[in-house]
């Protein structure tokens, strides 16, 4: 489609923020004032709706909990559970397009991002975690008369609280793992991306998930979010945000019932490049340039830390701004934007705010730093930052310091290998690392030092694509908990130990 065709459809769209619970679609609580939410790619209104209350988080919760205790979903076998699932993952690839100017329209996102890897990698994700919900075995042992096993069981009512940068995709990295085992979910989208998670539910009902069995109540953080969190029916809260969110999820756990709590944080990623890595140095800026500006830089594995080998430095940084200079803000309904706006005023101010405190501190702007306008055939401006890169950045500056979660790269040069690891491991973060290097030895040592959930070795420039999904637990204040995996899905369970003595 073109650009046209997309903004008429986006003109057309029906815009209206519900409440799925119990498998009716109700209209939220308005709170102490309703939201607003304003376009990212123009400025304009897009829709209100209501802030939500604690009592539309009881209704859900407590649906839930009837929904669970009654087998509906539950008691269903495995295979039935997993059938439904599938369903759901072919009416996500029949909805795409939808879904996909839903998460367009919320975060400012390219239109063809969102089409063509944002919707595929949700479905993706239900059928990873159908296909790997039946290796969960439990482990049992016999002596004599006594037989012993231990049986997992799906652990209740899952509370799940989602950032705005990837709304459905990671929608489904909660639903999935929680439906699969059997549990009920209450599910929270942000308020500044709310739309696709209510139509993830209406498919869910369609695909034949029970009513009650998945519920998402729509609001701000401070009144949904926080009842949830504090919720004592709750059994497992599974939340992805900021880090001074998520040590408020902690709070809020040990002030209700003791929940378990699943969380996945802020990031400040380093990208390591050693002066032995792939000689296609063409394809290592490649890496980086994604790897820092994904998303316009707003998502958490974001490699906004560019450490360098001195070595190398003068021959890989010029391909890397190259490479940079290439991303130019668009309007995301354009189907040839390869970069978009970022999500709200605030939040593009938040990252000038970044910007200038690199440019005051000392660190050279080799790169980008404006706020940049776009046409897009309005009269009001949308929230457009161009990819900015830094140089000469000192590992205690903000930048090199703080979650910017935007389109800013930090870049800082090394001379050894245990210079790179100490640089590494100086923020208070650990969930993703990047390396380039082609020396194995190097690469063992560095996924033992390094303080990251991830540590990602591109040793080679034609490597295949695609990864073994194993679970990825985050280090520091990044969170913790698996969010993917086998160990993913077994953090949805609790396991009874069953001693038969005869």
């Amino acid at each position: 489609m073109t650009k046209n065709d997309w903004t008429i459809r986006s003109h057309d769209a029906e815009l209206c923020i519900r409440n799925i619970i119990n498998g009716k679609n109700t209209t939220g609580s308005l709170g102490n004032q309703p939201l607003t939410k304003f376009s990212p790619r123009d400025g304009q209104l897009l829709y209100q709706f209501g802030s939500g209350s604690g009592k539309d988080v009881d209704q859900a919760v407590t649906d839930a909990r009837s929904a669970f205790n009654d087998n509906r979903w539950q008691g269903q076998s495995l295979e039935q559970r997993k059938t439904v699932l599938l369903k759901l993952a072919e009416l996500i690839d029949a909805n795409q397009e939808e879904l996909a100017l839903y998460d367009c329209l919320d975060v400012g996102k390219p239109i063809n991002h969102a089409l063509n890897e944002d919707i595929p990698l949700a479905a993706a994700t239900l059928r990873g975690c159908v296909e790997k919900a039946g290796q969960l075995l439990s482990s049992s042992g016999a002596d004599g008369s006594i037989v012993a096993y231990q049986r997992r069981k799906p652990v209740g009512v899952v509370g799940s609280i989602i950032g705005w940068n990837f709304p459905l995709w990671m929608a489904c990295i909660k639903v999935a793992p929680a439906l699969v085992m059997g549990n009920s979910l209450v599910l929270k989208p942000s308020e500044f991306s709310p739309l696709s998670a209510s139509k993830l539910a209406t498919l869910a009902l369609e695909a034949g998930v029970p009513p009650g069995v998945l519920n998402v109540v729509q609001g701000a953080g401070t009144t949904v979010g926080a009842a949830l969190a504090r919720h004592a029916d709750v059994n497992l809260l599974s939340f992805t945000g900021s880090s001074a969110t998520g040590k408020q999820m902690m709070i809020a756990a040990g002030q209700s019932n003791m929940k378990r709590l699943m969380l996945e944080c802020g990031g400040k990623s380093p990208f390591i490049i050693f002066d032995d890595c792939p000689e296609d140095l063409d394809m290592i800026a490649a890496y980086v340039v994604y790897n820092a500006f994904r998303n316009q830089g707003e998502w958490c594995c974001a490699g906004s830390r560019l450490l360098v080998q001195a070595g190398i430095k003068d021959q890989l940084m010029p391909k890397i701004v190259e490479q940079a200079a290439q991303l130019k803000p668009q309007d995301p309904l354009d189907p040839d934007t390869n970069f978009g706006a970022l999500i709200h005023e605030t939040h593009m101010n938040k990252v000038l705010d970044y910007i200038n405190s690199g440019k005051q501190s000392g660190a050279q702007l080799i790169l980008g730093g404006e706020r940049v306008h776009v046409d897009t055939g309005t009269d009001t401006e949308g929230y457009y930052v161009e990819p900015t890169i830094f140089d000469q950045v000192k590992p205690r500056q903000k930048i090199a310091q703080e979650e910017i979660f935007g389109p800013v790269l930090s870049t800082l040069s090394f001379s050894d290998e245990e210079e790179a690891i100490q640089l590494a491991n100086s923020t208070c973060y650990g969930l993703v690392t990047y390396v380039a290097t082609q020396n194995l030895v190097r690469a063992q040592k560095l996924g033992q030092r390094i303080n990251a959930g991830s540590v990602v070795i591109f040793g080679s420039t034609t490597a295949t694509d695609g990864a073994v999904d194993i679970g990825a637990e985050a280090h520091r204040e990044s969170g913790f908990g698996y969010e993917t995996g086998l160990e993913g899905l077994a953090s949805y369970t609790i396991s009874t130990g069953v001693h038969l003595i005869t």
